[in-house]
């Protein structure tokens, strides 16, 4: 499945005002400007949203932001954290049936109004509940259970992961759109204190993302009308692996469904993961990101550590990974975050990442997932013009 990014829009991420409608409108006008389009050429709307913060529960239509959006089709697409990349699966599914020479994506999430445990409730979605409903510490405690695992097979990585934060703490301070600019160091996220508790199982507030308010937007179009377009990025690949939804059903260390999703990507895509400039991977918590490196076949299981402290996932390693400084720093909107990914990935193409910008990138890879593992999503990028 193919198509081209020919248009973007991104907000601020952290806790912000307004509603999730101005969160949503803000950033579908901008994106249809950015590609230099009318609204009325717009021919669909996909809307990635995981709900469930706000009274709010049907969105889609809050996208038609201008009068001649009226009518047009606007779908609300849901996928856990990954209903950014699922949308956009989603538009370029409707392009390839030619039934859209541009769709709109929009991911948008409004979680900061809602109370705490509201909150950790609502996450609680994105795993089985019938078994998983007791979990302490909520989906917090969904990857503290995981990091525990993973501790006992192949000892203890609390310092990897202490890195993992410090490094996408170091990137975000650069991104712009980031919740949490400011570069905490490895000292800090290694250390317990009271500024830095444990969260849940080994994981400190360090390793955990953030409640986040935000959105991203993208316009989608066939290759041949981006061609003669200002500015184009090819999505060679976007394949999607799912999962059992028990985490007891699988070896939850594994990430065996990311594992997939990265097979059909280079498949599709023709690459290899030595190809590839950078990674934007999915860090709901460095214990994810840390087996993600194994599952994408960076290194071998049980040695994920390895990339992180031997410097292969910094900005200049041998393959950045989240130079936007992931969803540890940048912030977890959820229904905005794969589509947030993206935006990301193409302004490291255009070469219009500013101080986030990893020199000379040609080819980029995005992982996002949906629960721990369940919906996975992989993107390959490549600047088309």
């Amino acid at each position: 499945m193919t198509g081209c990014i020919v248009g973007w829009a991104h907000s601020k991420f952290g806790k912000l005002e307004g509603d999730l409608e101005s969160l949503i409108a803000d950033v579908a006008v901008k994106a249809i400007r950015d590609a230099g389009l009318e609204p009325a050429e717009i021919g669909a709307i996909m809307l990635g949203h995981f709900g469930g913060f706000a009274k709010q529960g049907f969105p889609a239509s809050l996208a038609l932001v201008d009068p001649a959006l009226r009518f047009r089709p606007a779908t609300r697409v849901e996928n856990a954290c990954a209903s950014g990349s699922a949308a956009i699966r989603a538009g370029l599914n409707e392009i390839a049936a030619r039934e859209s020479r541009f769709v709109l994506v929009v991911g948008a999430e409004k979680m900061t109004s809602a109370p705490g445990a509201v909150i950790g409730d609502v996450l609680l979605n994105a795993s089985y509940r019938k078994e998983e409903d007791d979990t302490e510490g909520g989906f917090a405690g969904i990857f503290g259970r995981i990091a525990q695992l993973y501790f006992q097979r192949y000892g203890d990585r609390s310092e990897a992961l202490a890195r993992i934060a410090a490094k996408n703490h170091r990137n975000g301070a650069l991104n712009p759109y980031a919740q949490l600019r400011k570069d905490l160091g490895f000292q800090f996220c290694n250390t317990v204190s009271e500024k830095n508790p444990i969260v849940a199982g080994p994981l400190r507030r360090t390793d955990c993302s953030l409640v986040s308010d935000g959105a991203a937007a993208v316009v989608l179009t066939d290759t041949e009308t981006a061609l003669r377009m200002k500015k184009a990025v090819h999505i060679r690949a976007c394949t999607q692996a799912n999962d059992y939804l028990p985490m007891s059903k699988r070896d939850i260390v594994a990430f065996e469904g990311c594992t997939e999703a990265w097979r059909l990507a280079h498949q599709a895509a023709g690459t290899t993961l030595g190809d590839l400039d950078l990674v934007e991977t999915h860090d709901c918590f460095t214990i994810a990101e840390l087996i993600e490196y194994e599952a994408m076949g960076l290194a071998a299981p049980g040695e994920g550590c390895r990339a992180i402290e031997e410097g292969w996932v910094e900005k200049g390693g041998r393959l950045p990974v989240n130079p936007s400084g992931g969803l540890k720093s940048k912030g977890h909107p959820v229904g905005a975050t794969g589509v947030s990914m993206h935006v990301m990935a193409a302004l490291q193409l255009t070469g219009e990442a500013e101080g986030m910008q990893v020199q000379d990138a040609a080819l980029a890879g995005i992982y996002n997932m949906g629960g721990a593992a369940v919906a996975n999503y992989v993107s390959i990028l490549e600047r088309l013009r």
